[in-house]
């Protein structure tokens, strides 16, 4: 005689079932006419977070994964919602942050006439820049699909993966699927960390260069304890999107280019490389030559495994973060120096600016002296960039986000998620005029959540990062890069958002405390001297 019917459930239900048990109660999305059967008797313990755009709404997404160290779920509409999206869905690639993005589809009975919204070949979409993708033959295996997306996303490296599922099967039966334990971790090859850390015991002039991964894998404290034990200089990597060692440290030398010759050059005179959490290394330019100074050697720690496998020189380990480098400082106790250790090469630090012009360099470095404490930056400002790393020291975990593709309009809605998931902490979204513009809409999301973000929009009325990397290719002027009348208040007031402006120094503070203390969103457009 069999025993009981297991009760019938829904793909929706199931559905739910698994978010709710993978914590993903917040859903970020702009839905169309094909996700609609999704929210019937949508979970009162469910949050939908509304974006205008469905870039923003990744971007957004982006922000909240991040900031709280797991995955945050996003929802798309169809073939044009994916397209719009796509930017940011690369940024998310390249920020590893783990994100499952569903997508609407038609409905299975119409699809052989390629019906009104149809998305041909879904799960092609958005490839390369997810990790994993599918389109589940039957409904009942959208809920497994959901589980796997969820477990490729947080394995390292962390990144989005994508499940198109057709409108009519959120009310056809579904099968339930409960969570496993996954591994989230790389254990790292116990004979080479052991070498690692020999080498860097035996090194004369050791330096570090540190990545993204570290942050991404609280290896904060192991960082600065390692650099301290060898006394090494520690660099940032090129073009990192995250804070992984305190700027103000003395052992803190500053941020590589991404330029091979002038990496060679700051790193000259290091017998030893140990590049932690990052590519060796990002490059933006053409520059031949070698990669690391005649002599040195490299020794490269990444959860990545295509970073290891085209760096050009040294070892690469594969290992997450937080207990590869507890293994280099566990086996490092076991070494003597057999050798005189030479002091670290720390540039000097920058010259404080003086009130006069109002510069990106002077506000700047008020931001550093006003904002409040553990307060976090985003920060989208190309041009002002190598100003922020002179005047504006981030030295706490956890406190620095920025956007690791090089597109624009990722910062001000990655600033809303970033504070979605961190009440407790001000948001300082700090950005250009030109990054600004791509997701505008992002203001609004903020308004009607209530975060307190201060904007910061530093306008010089251009695209003056292209202008000033049009030099390198010898362009003395390029046409279309001026951005006349723009007006940031009235873009951020029709929006819900509270805003002044400041053209002089004097102006400055008062308006930066204030919008450092409000309660609400509020928006500063500082109109600097070019």
């Amino acid at each position: 005689m069999s025993g009981p019917a297991s009760p019938q459930i829904t793909v929706r239900e199931a559905v739910f079932a698994l978010l709710r048990e993978c914590g993903l109660t917040t859903v970020f999305g702009n839905p169309g006419s094909t996700e609609l059967p999704m929210f019937r008797d949508f979970p009162a313990d469910f949050r939908y977070v509304l974006g205008l755009q469905e870039s923003v709404v990744v971007a957004t997404a982006d922000g909240y994964a991040q900031a709280r160290g797991e995955a945050a779920i996003v929802n798309l509409h169809s073939a044009t919602g994916v397209g719009h999206a796509l930017g940011s869905i690369f940024t998310a690639f390249k920020n590893q942050t783990p994100l499952v993005i569903t997508a609407g589809q038609q409905a299975r009975s119409i699809m052989p006439l390629e019906p009104f919204l149809y998305s041909e070949q879904a799960a092609q979409l958005p490839k390369p820049y997810v990790k994993w993708s599918c389109e589940p033959a039957r409904a009942a295996d959208v809920p497994a699909a959901i589980a796997r997306a969820y477990y490729v996303a947080m394995q390292p490296p962390r990144g989005p993966a994508f499940v198109s599922i057709p409108v009519d099967d959120w009310d056809r039966p579904g099968i339930a699927v409960a969570m496993r334990e996954v591994s989230r971790r790389v254990a790292g090859d116990p004979r080479l960390l052991e070498h690692a850390a020999a080498a860097l015991a035996r090194a004369r002039r050791p330096v570090i260069v540190v990545g993204a991964s570290v942050a991404r894998d609280d290896a904060w404290d192991e960082a600065v304890a390692l650099a301290e034990r060898h006394d090494a200089a520690v660099w940032v990597a090129p073009m990192s999107s995250r804070n992984s060692f305190p700027q103000s440290h003395r052992l803190f030398a500053g941020f590589l280019p991404a330029d091979r010759g002038a990496i060679v050059d700051r790193l000259d005179g290091a017998d030893l490389i140990l590049v932690l959490g990052a590519p060796a290394f990002t490059v933006h330019v053409e520059n031949p030559g070698p990669m690391i100074p005649v002599g040195a050697r490299l020794i490269q720690l990444t959860d990545d495994p295509g970073a290891a496998a085209w760096c050009p020189v040294g070892t690469s380990i594969l290992t997450s973060l937080k207990p590869g480098i507890a293994a280099l400082l566990a086996h490092g106790a076991a070494h003597s120096r057999t050798l005189e250790r030479v002091a670290p090469r720390i540039p000097p630090r920058a010259a404080p600016v003086a009130a006069g012009k109002l510069t990106d360099r002077y506000l700047l470095q008020r931001i550093a002296a006003l904002r409040p404490a553990r307060s976090i930056i985003v920060e989208e400002a190309p041009t002002s960039r190598g100003p922020m790393h002179e005047h504006l020291p981030i030295n706490e975990p956890g406190t620095f986000f920025t956007c690791a593709s090089g597109g624009l309009g990722h910062g001000l809605p990655a600033a809303v998620g970033v504070a979605l998931a961190r009440p407790a902490d001000k948001v300082i979204g700090l950005l250009g005029d030109g990054s600004a513009m791509y997701s505008i809409q992002g203001l609004w999301s903020a308004a009607e959540l209530k975060l307190a973000v201060a904007f910061i929009i530093v306008n010089n009325a251009s695209y003056r990062a292209l202008e000033d990397f049009g030099r390198h290719f010898g362009i003395a002027a390029l046409p279309g890069m001026r951005l006349p009348h723009l007006d940031f208040c009235a873009l951020a007031q029709g929006q819900g958002v509270a805003a002044i402006r400041v053209d002089c120094c004097e102006d400055l503070d008062a308006a930066l405390t204030r919008i450092f203390a409000a309660d609400v969103p509020m928006l500063l457009e500082v109109r600097i001297a070019v």
